[in-house]
């Protein structure tokens, strides 16, 4: 059976970089200390939209135009475009079909959007995997993440103001008769904290009724402890490589949720997974949401941390909570 492989990656950023020193004044003038947040979180810098003419969209289409050009393909040669993003800048037509007519797509291409929150980029590689898996005519498929968090964020908020970055990531998934590929995947959710991240604060029908007024299109966030999920994503990380004969030691890159640094370690360190193999790049890029996992592979391909033929573990979380783990041969 044909292998579902990574054909390649790339992303696009704004240009413009801002660091903690922005935030910490602006909280700092709110009376509130977020140095502690900051440096638990892993934080640096982080890219930031500095245009009105970008957005989520915007920034899907840059990634994905890189990626096709580093592949010399074209719109044409791509049998499916998903597109993952928890805030996107459309509901309606979805934002695949804009994207689909930006790279004059072909006429026989699937367009799906999917929203699984910062879960959803990777949720959608593992479903597009196992679409692709299922249905030969689907050769080549792009999948795209993005998000853009900033206008959305309370500004008396520190976790959502100043830990989020803007940036997108596009893959090309493609079959291949002589490659492993896509291997096994796994799933876990706790609706727990399921009512403590909500956007829009009330609800889409309420905005039709009412109208939007200041602070309506906000995320409505109620804090709570993060690392509910480490014990979760390590049992259904051991249980992914157990079921599949993989050693731990065998994952040469380790593409997680950039939420929290801590996290990442915690993972790593209940799995069995080196921590060199950890890659971490939210120093960097901030929280980039949905598609913080795969910035972290390009910066593994790039830098030649990952080779063809390793094995990359995928692991991230969505608000709610789900968890979503997904193992490959790259």
């Amino acid at each position: 059976m044909a292998g579902i492989r990574i054909k390649d990656i790339d992303i696009y950023h704004p240009s413009k970089s801002i660091g903690n020193d922005f935030f910490i004044q602006h909280f700092d003038e709110k009376g509130i200390d977020i140095r502690g947040l900051l440096a638990a979180l892993g934080r640096e810098n982080r890219y930031s939209i500095d245009s009105k003419d970008e957005n989520s969209l915007t920034m899907a289409f840059e990634a994905a135009s890189n990626v096709l050009d580093k592949t010399g393909l074209t719109g044409a040669d791509i049998d499916l475009i998903a597109y993952a993003s928890q805030t996107p800048e459309y509901i309606f037509p979805t934002n695949s079909l804009m994207i689909h007519r930006l790279i004059n797509g072909a006429s026989h291409t699937i367009c799906i959007d999917s929203n699984a929150n910062c879960a959803g980029m990777t949720a959608s590689v593992e479903q597009v995997s196992r679409q692709m898996m299922a249905n030969p005519r689907i050769r080549r498929a792009l999948v795209i993440g993005s998000d853009y968090v900033a206008p959305h964020a309370n500004k008396n908020d520190p976790v959502y103001y100043a830990n989020f970055g803007d940036a997108a990531a596009a893959l090309i998934l493609e079959r291949d008769e002589n490659s492993v590929g896509f291997i096994d995947s796994i799933y876990q959710t706790d609706t727990c904290v399921y009512g403590n991240s909500l956007f829009p604060a009330e609800g889409l029908a309420n905005l039709g009724r009412t109208g939007v007024a200041a602070g309506e299109f906000n995320v409505k966030f109620i804090p709570f402890d993060d690392s509910i999920c480490v014990d979760a994503a390590s049992e259904s990380i051991n249980t992914l490589l157990s079921n599949n004969g993989i050693a731990p030691e065998s994952i040469k890159a380790a593409c997680f949720s950039q939420l929290s640094l801590p996290n990442i370690k915690a993972v790593s360190g209940k799995t069995g997974i080196d921590a060199d193999a950890a890659v971490y790049i939210g120093d960097e890029f901030g929280y980039t949401s949905t598609s913080s996992p795969f910035i972290a592979l390009h910066k593994a391909v790039t830098t030649g941390q990952l080779e063809r033929g390793d094995k990359v573990l995928f692991w991230t979380v969505g608000a709610g909570w789900q968890n979503v783990a997904f193992v490959m041969e790259y």
